[in-house]
């Protein structure tokens, strides 16, 4: 694969691989998809945290309604 990254991200690769943090610029291109892809996994994390905590407010606050185990399993299988 070739890309052409333009020359400020084929600065920055130069200054990593300067600095020893990478070998090469493959190998600074690897790391850096790794970075962005764990960085997406913490953002997606956050979020669900969130929404649960949202989620937990509205159930104390009263304004869910809930259902015991019983409700759900005569919702699932009706006629059981």
């Amino acid at each position: 694969m070739n890309i052409n990254l333009g020359a400020p991200y084929e600065m920055a690769i130069k200054r990593i691989i300067e600095k020893g943090y990478a070998g090469n610029q493959t190998e600074v291109i690897r790391q850096a998809i790794l970075a962005y892809e764990r960085m997406i996994e913490e953002e997606e994390l956050i979020l669900v945290h969130k929404a649960v905590e949202m989620e937990m407010g509205e159930l104390e606050a009263g304004k869910a309604k809930t259902h015991s185990f019983e409700e759900i399993r005569r919702i699932l299988e009706p006629g059981r």
